[in-house]
């Protein structure tokens, strides 16, 4: 029996959680998300009331960073929240579902440890 359309799509994907691709651009340079100040995030990516993001905070801005990678379900999410050369700096620190990892990584060679200068 041949598998569906979908299983087919699915095999080989990264996930963000199950059954959800993760989403990667296509280049680091379409990131130009803030890097500082106060930020609200949308409640899509937020689930709280208070949506306010320090980003001033460096645990925050972390933070912010593990969400949007996690919950982005469209490229302009990552465009809007994330900043290019801040990704790359915050990468080897992040805590990221493996399947997310992998498709940044994967799709940019410069996120990869070994490539990234300690």
């Amino acid at each position: 029996m041949e598998p569906t359309r979908s299983v087919r799509r699915s095999r080989g994907l990264h996930e963000a959680r199950p059954g959800r691709p993760a989403v990667v651009v296509s280049d680091l340079h379409e990131l130009r998300g803030p890097t500082g100040g106060v930020v609200e995030l949308p409640h899509r990516l937020f689930w709280q009331p208070d949506r306010h993001v320090d980003l001033d905070i460096p645990g925050l801005l972390a933070w912010m960073y593990e969400t949007v990678l996690t919950e982005a379900v469209r490229p302009d999410e990552l465009r809007t929240w994330l900043h290019g050369p801040t990704l790359v700096r915050l990468w080897p620190q992040l805590h990221l579902p493996r399947g997310v990892r992998r498709a940044w990584e994967d799709r940019h060679s410069v996120l990869r440890s070994r490539d990234i200068a300690a």
